[in-house]
């Protein structure tokens, strides 16, 4: 038997970023800085030299912001400049690698600099709080932070089973540490204890899935699955049963009802910089996923899970909603809330595939990418706003925290708005319009009384959102010292509040990404 190599070109991203993470590794072994301002720099180039791998590495990718940011001509004169220039191949809208284990395509690409972007947002955000409290200020922040970013590359691209695992237990092995990474703190210990546990049990569950669905096709290649299901060539009864154990399994790293019991112990236990990353990034992997094993392995048996996360969708938004209308705590209450928009951004997923007709698919499925990328640019700015109130000694995760804050600082009041406004789905907010493209996309496909269902479950939702506008606003301030925050995080922020403000103003270039990215990659 032949060994062949590897075509290395299509994972140049991840071995640049691990290579990275293993310097940073080395390199803080010789530096004494307790600010760790070598590897927190180190990690923001590492960052920004992936997004830069990404983006020159991929014809598809690099024509696509081209025609974004310069118009269709512009596409057309100069990607193939670069290409030659470059030397970047041009094959097919889709590549393999390692024996079909890996896969490199536009959706992929996309989500990718997502993601970049988002763990770049949340490092600049957690610099002063980690400064703050010499017993998180720690460089292994930075190189678990990078390998759980790793590891959502691989559950972002996976094309086999084993490939999805390895992704999964690489992040959440990263985030366990990253819970516990406070030593001192009783409550971030028992989170990371607790996440650990019933991640554990998922894993199981996720595995036990994996076997029976490799027991009923014979593969674990997911599109060698998707083909054998095609032909029907799989044993239903065992089929069946690793579907179910496999959506119970993705629905945990989701964390939707009733596998959500660790996000609002882990929510509030761990760190807030450690909340601000679990509560943003991973989310995307976690779609990335869905779509990889379910669309593109298991679209034959649709109507099987579609049934599964219908229930969990539903189930999700409504006591997501209603559990976080009693929470004092700002992060607990952000945990039902996402519990309840990872409901929301399911509902697409259910309505893909109606009565066998996929037509509806590409509407549905985008609107899905739509909310959960949008919804992580609300979150990430969200927990920001928690993390530039806080200070040494203090952590601003009350509600009753923010009172008074527009007497304290009018802007950052007006940028926390546009946040709990956005995630309440208020017009014209970019939240709103990730709602309203998921419920065209449900009400398209036939369900009706499931659009109803989403609308009065939002409209239980916005009570607690314009609570804490009311706080913000109306409420007399306990503190009335002026906030004191870096600049590059004042900037950050403005930048992301006006992101949501701006996306939702002209929201239809993201949504034509999205798009255009899945129809090229599903």
């Amino acid at each position: 038997m032949q060994f062949v190599p590897p075509d290395l070109y299509p994972v140049s991203a991840e071995i640049f970023l691990l290579s990275m993470a293993c310097l940073i590794l080395i390199v803080d072994l010789f530096v004494r800085d307790k600010k760790n301002t070598l590897s927190f720099v180190l990690t923001q180039l590492t960052l920004m030299g992936a997004a830069l791998v990404t983006v020159f590495t991929s014809a598809r990718l690099l024509s696509l912001l081209i025609a974004v940011v310069l118009g269709p001509e512009a596409a057309t004169d100069l990607t193939p400049r670069f290409v030659e220039a470059l030397g970047i191949p041009v094959g097919d809208e889709i590549t393999y690698t390692f024996s079909k284990m890996y896969v490199d395509d536009l959706m992929g690409d996309l989500l990718k600099l997502m993601l970049y972007l988002t763990v770049m947002l949340v490092l600049f955000y957690s610099r002063a709080y980690l400064l703050d409290r010499a017993q998180m200020a720690k460089s292994e922040y930075y190189t678990l932070t990078l390998f759980a970013t790793l590891g959502m590359m691989v559950m972002i691209s996976a094309n086999n089973l084993v490939t999805v695992y390895i992704g999964i237990e690489l992040l959440s092995l990263s985030l366990y540490a990253l819970v516990a990474l406070n030593r001192d703190s009783i409550s971030a210990t028992e989170a990371a204890m607790k996440y650990f546990v019933l991640g554990a049990l998922a894993s199981g569950l996720l595995l036990y899935g994996m076997s029976m669905i490799y027991g009923a096709t014979g593969s674990l290649e997911i599109s060698a699955i998707a083909e054998r299901l095609f032909n029907g060539q799989a044993n239903k009864t065992i089929l069946g049963f690793g579907v179910v154990f496999l959506v119970s399994g993705i629905a945990f790293k989701l964390g939707v009802v009733p596998f959500h019991m660790w996000i609002p112990d882990v929510y509030h236990g761990a760190p807030t910089p450690v909340t601000l990353f679990i509560a943003s990034a991973p989310k995307l992997a976690a779609f990335a996923i869905v779509i990889r094993v379910l669309v593109n392995g298991l679209i034959v048996v649709s109507q099987d899970w579609q049934a599964m996360l219908l229930i969990l969708a539903v189930l999700s938004m409504a006591v997501g909603n209603f559990a976080a209308i009693a929470q004092t705590n700002l992060k607990r209450m952000l945990a039902y809330s996402a519990i309840s928009h990872m409901g929301f951004m399911l509902l697409g997923m259910v309505t893909g595939v109606v009565g066998g007709d996929a037509r509806y698919a590409l509407n549905a499925y985008s609107s899905s990418m739509f909310y959960v990328i949008t919804y992580v640019l609300t979150s990430a700015g969200t927990f920001g706003m928690i993390l530039l109130l806080s200070r040494s000694g203090f952590e601003s995760d009350e509600i009753s925290d923010f009172a008074g804050l527009n007497k304290r600082s009018p802007w950052f009041a007006a940028v926390m708005m546009m946040m709990m406004f956005s995630m309440a789905g208020v017009p014209f907010f970019v939240g709103f319009f990730a709602k309203f493209s998921v419920l065209q996309a449900v009400v398209a496909a036939g369900y009706l009384w499931l659009a109803i269902a989403a609308v009065f479950f939002s409209l239980v939702g916005a009570y607690y959102y314009l609570r804490v506008v009311k706080v913000m606003y109306f409420d007399p301030p306990a503190n009335k010292a002026p906030i004191a925050a870096p600049m590059n995080a004042r900037i950050l922020m403005s930048a992301n509040g006006l992101a949501v403000a701006l996306l939702g103003i002209f929201p239809q270039t993201l949504m034509s990404l999205c798009a255009f990215s899945l129809l090229r990659s599903l």
